[in-house]
């Protein structure tokens, strides 16, 4: 029998670099590393594999489909999709054994096994910053994150760039008054494709949720809310909503807005945008995600989670 010759090959959606890319790639992730431990932050490392049991504990429709499950004996395993779910695990383990906040920090590959394409991997790097709080948190922290983010990108040499932020509770509060809170999560999900699908696609999918059209056009006219930073928050309080839910996500936000200034990030490299949903059910409060402006196609997403 004839022996196969097989040919070496990388799986689509699956990165090698030259050792001189390497090296770049090296001193990149160095400079955010840095970043991160500046403002205190503490490396953790979390094993890639995890019980299928908790890595699917938050998840659910897309992010359900991509993960990488098998299963090795009796035990039904999975890749990390992100390194949000497995800190979780972590704290709940280690929880009398951290100071609170506990702020972290992990830089480590993740896994999803979505269609390959340009600017898409199904193994990549996610940089992770996130403050846990033993209870409720000031938004002080929230608006530390997006100076951290400010000051990150400040090392990574990029000048124009834009931090995006929006509170999901304003997000499920706009809902919950229209009678839409069971279809919120869709919805949410929905609006944060915007940026790539468009307004009219937006709209197909909300009318593909038998969402009537008034209650649509009430969505569109809320995340279209143009002006600076303080007139879009003084037309959210204009906008008469009296879910407490909305009320103390504008408060939320107005307070993020007011430290960040404190911290002097310039107002030309930040903004609120209400089309900033982020995918996941597990955001909860303030959302943030940076686009640079010199390359519109290129995003990178930071978060906090509150637990």
């Amino acid at each position: 029998m004839e022996n196969k010759k097989i040919e070496p090959k990388t799986l689509p959606g699956f990165m090698e670099l030259l050792p001189s890319d390497q090296v770049e790639f090296n001193s990149i992730k160095e400079k955010i590393q840095k970043s991160y431990e500046k403002f205190g932050f503490l490396p953790l490392d979390t094993p890639i594999i995890e019980s299928s049991e908790v890595l699917l504990a938050k998840a659910g429709g897309e992010t359900e489909k991509q993960i990488y499950r098998f299963t090795k004996g009796e035990s039904d395993l999975s890749l990390r999709f992100d390194l949000t779910v497995p800190l979780a695990k972590f704290v709940a383990q280690k929880y009398g054994e951290l100071s609170f906040p506990f702020k972290r920090y992990q830089i480590g590959k993740v896994y999803r096994g979505e269609k390959a394409q340009a600017g898409r991997y199904r193994e990549f790097y996610q940089c992770d910053i996130d403050i846990i709080g033993d209870g409720s948190l000031s938004t002080m922290y929230d608006a530390e994150l997006p100076n951290v983010i400010y000051e990150t990108f400040k090392a990574l040499g990029f000048e124009n760039f834009t931090i995006c932020i929006n509170n999901r509770k304003i997000l499920n509060g706009v809902f919950a008054s229209q009678n839409l809170s069971q279809k919120s999560v869709e919805i949410l999900r929905i609006i944060d494709k915007i940026e790539k699908i468009g307004k009219e696609n937006v709209v197909k999918e909300l009318e593909e949720l038998n969402i009537e059209n008034e209650k649509i056009n009430k969505i569109i006219s809320f995340i279209e809310i143009d002006g600076t930073s303080n007139e879009k928050i003084e037309a959210l309080k204009n906008l008469g909503i009296t879910e407490n839910l909305f009320i103390e996500g504008v408060k939320e936000l107005e307070e993020v807005i007011n430290e960040l200034k404190i911290y002097d990030v310039p107002e030309k490299n930040f903004k609120i945008d209400l089309t900033i949903a982020r995918g996941l059910d597990y955001y909860t409060g303030t959302v943030y995600e940076t686009f640079l402006d010199d390359y519109k196609s290129l995003r990178q997403c930071m978060f906090r989670w509150k637990i």
